[in-house]
């Protein structure tokens, strides 16, 4: 049987299983899972590891312009190595259209950027800020057609947000030809009021941040936005929930029949808005969006997870650096919360804080594990059975797991384009010793290899309820 690697001895673990197998890999996929296999030119010895899926992220921010003035750490090679360094194979990032800018125009630009620099696959969510007819008639539904199934809208941010009856044309295309709608859900006109009235106060300090969207800022706009897609009759996927009454929406939403998915990230599990309250500037590491709650906030978000309100568990990767004056720190940041970048570096950090938080402190299984750090984001974004899985015939997309190894998080560790990390200094159990995409491995013992194979994925239609 001619194979190029064979991965020996581990315990394998999918979304649904758990067993002892050897992996055969032939020209990128996997080719068998059977014991004792022989005759490959590379053998990986995996004896006491786990082999999972390779991760998959559907909620990062790469090399995406923002405010003037402000430059976003990661490029898609940084970004794409701490991906690696991190357990993924697989990125989701997005693909931001300007004002007065075609979709088409906005396509070509990214891919330029990403062409020839990923160290993992990359595939792009639209995101829509200029729904004009042309969009809406054509240039969506022909992109659609060719594999970019997922669309990105914003109920907030002044160049980004579109009001209720732009909502709703952009969910009828989506309903009209399979695509699925992720929402970040948060009031516009409340964060607005709500912010002018903390300035005029004096209350300019990052921390004031949290208190400029609170909760009920982020639980409104998740009912509205459910109430849409259930008068048009379409899936919906909110992102980044932080909260329990925005989990409950969902929750309710779902009890109901509704086809609503939700994700969340691991700034809601292990920050609270109090890492907002640091120091001078220090706050500023913690500004994103919607921002860290309290420890009721967080015990929700573990509740969704395990409950399955939480289909997907992704890092909102949003870098920004701090010691710079086009990032975090700048000088009109320093005069107001208004003008801090939002967004944190998170894409190396997720599969291994879910992991210690959760299957290692007993809060969720290993199977539930893959299932939000792989498999369900494959399954939603039609990437599936080609990633998400290990069975024959997908990619040799595999992370060996080592459950037990302790790893102190650092910035250097997590090899970002960034300056800090918001983790550092935090202990998790189980890391990731070797990723290895379409069968050549791509880290290993945190060294990256240089050889940038990632490729730009074009999509299958999502799994919707409603098409």
């Amino acid at each position: 049987m001619p194979l190029d690697m064979i991965i020996k001895g581990g315990t394998v673990v999918t979304a649904t299983d758990r067993f002892r197998s050897d992996i055969g890999i032939e020209d990128g996929r996997i080719f068998v899972l059977a014991r004792n296999l022989e005759g490959a030119p590379e053998v990986i010895d995996a004896s006491g590891l786990l082999v999972i899926p390779g991760g998959i992220d559907s909620h990062v921010h790469l090399d995406q312009p923002g405010s003037p003035g402000i430059v976003m750490a990661d490029n898609f090679e940084t970004g794409t190595r701490s991906a690696a360094v991190g357990g993924n194979t697989t990125v989701l990032p997005f693909c931001l259209q300007a004002k007065g800018q075609t979709l088409r125009e906005a396509i070509t630009e990214y891919e330029r950027k990403a062409e020839g620099n990923c160290h993992v696959d990359v595939a792009f969510h639209l995101i829509i800020s200029d729904p004009t007819p042309q969009v809406l008639g054509q240039e969506l539904p022909a992109l659609i057609e060719e594999g970019y199934t997922s669309i990105k809208i914003f109920m907030t941010y002044d160049d980004l947000v579109l009001r209720d009856r732009d909502i709703l044309e952009v969910l009828a295309v989506a309903r009209r030809h399979g695509a699925l709608v992720m929402v970040h859900a948060e009031g516009y006109d409340t964060i607005k009021f709500l912010t002018d009235q903390l300035e005029r106060q004096g209350n300019t300090a990052p921390f004031f941040h949290g208190p400029s969207r609170p909760v009920v800022v982020e639980r409104e706009a998740t009912h509205r936005a459910i109430s849409l897609a259930e008068l048009v009759d379409t899936d919906i996927m909110i992102v980044h929930v932080s909260n329990r009454q925005a989990m409950e929406e969902i929750r309710r939403a779902q009890q109901r029949g509704l086809a609503i998915y939700g994700e969340t990230c691991p700034q809601y599990l292990v920050l609270t808005e109090n890492d907002m309250d640091r120091a001078g500037m220090e706050g500023a590491k913690y500004v994103c969006s919607p921002p860290p709650r309290d420890v009721d906030s967080q015990l929700a978000c573990w509740e969704g997870l395990q409950q399955g309100v939480f289909e997907v568990f992704s890092s909102d990767h949003c870098p920004f650096r701090y010691e710079d004056e086009a990032g975090k720190n700048n000088a009109k940041g320093r005069r107001s919360f208004r003008y801090v970048p939002n967004g944190i570096p998170g894409i190396a950090a997720r599969m291994p804080i879910l992991f210690s938080e959760g299957v290692s402190k007993g809060r969720i299984s290993l199977n539930r594990f893959v299932a939000l750090t792989s498999t369900n984001h494959a399954k939603r974004y039609g990437l599936y059975p080609q990633k998400g899985t290990i069975a024959v015939g997908a990619d040799a997309d595999l992370v060996l797991w080592d459950d037990k190894k302790k790893v102190t998080l650092t910035h250097d560790l997590l090899q970002d384009g960034c300056d800090y990390t918001p983790y550092e200094g935090m202990e998790v159990t189980g890391w990731p010793v070797r990723t290895i995409m379409k069968g050549r491995t791509i880290v290993v013992d945190g060294v990256v290899s240089e050889s940038r194979i990632g490729t730009q994925l074009k999509r299958t239609l999502p799994r919707l309820k409603t098409y």
